[in-house]
């Protein structure tokens, strides 16, 4: 064989060698995205189940929610809301949370609120059923409650988280006083800006020194607090 034809061949396993590593890397990638979309689609799912069914404020009595994803975790939390005033806390509610987990990919419930993404770059799907009258006269505080603790349902290739739910409520009229209200939260960022859009201002502060953070919201003055506890009794099983 001539020294120009064993360089030709030299040539074309090169090229081969070249192209077969770009398609391997290709490969990759393309795998990658679609992974990633897939993690999305599933924190979107996730997120907009919670937000059309699962919506205890405006519910009374028996409901189930079904919560699909391709693959993941959704495992209960415990979160804590507090009523403050002067002399320290005046009220703890144990609300538990929600929290679906997939790679870079998050959707947390806690107290009634949704929020998507990771703590420190989050945003609001729902806001927290927390309000102050015009006058600022009275604080309206909404606390959801799970009742459910230590559960998880975890998975690929198709996941089905069944929540069974019998909600009921309870509203307590707290005497005037300056109050403020905890909400502990690993997402505080876009809890924080909903209250304040509201007329409240906020703070963030680790209570209990657990890691996560509470924010609390108050108005200057003192004011009446009308406290309405919904409670869901939920029942957090694979389906």
């Amino acid at each position: 064989m001539t020294g120009r034809a064993q360089s030709h061949v030299v040539g074309i396993v090169l090229l081969l060698g070249i192209t077969t590593i770009a398609l391997g890397g290709l490969t990759t990638v393309v795998g990658s995205i679609i992974d990633g979309q897939t993690a999305t689609a599933d924190e979107r799912r996730v997120a907009n189940a919670l937000d059309s069914e699962f919506r205890p404020v405006e519910q009374t009595g028996p409901n189930r929610v079904d919560v699909q994803f391709s693959e993941g975790e959704l495992a209960t939390v415990d979160r804590q809301l507090r009523i403050l005033n002067t002399s320290g806390v005046r009220r703890e509610v144990d609300i538990g949370g929600l929290v679906y987990t997939s790679g870079a990919n998050r959707v947390g419930f806690v107290g009634g609120a949704i929020t998507r993404g990771k703590p420190g770059n989050a945003w609001l799907v729902r806001g927290s059923p927390v309000t102050v009258t015009r006058d600022t006269d009275t604080l309206v505080v909404g606390a959801v409650t799970l009742g459910e603790r230590g559960s998880t349902v975890s998975g690929s290739g198709g996941v089905t988280a069944r929540l069974r739910t019998n909600v009921t409520h309870n509203r307590t009229a707290l005497p005037r006083a300056d109050y403020r209200i905890a909400i502990e939260t690993a997402t505080p960022d876009p809890v924080a800006r909903y209250l304040r859009e509201r007329g409240l201002s906020t703070s963030t502060r680790d209570i209990d020194g657990d890691g996560v953070p509470s924010v609390i919201a108050g108005v200057a003055g003192q004011q009446e607090l009308q406290l309405v506890v919904h409670r869901t009794n939920t029942e957090v099983t694979g389906g």
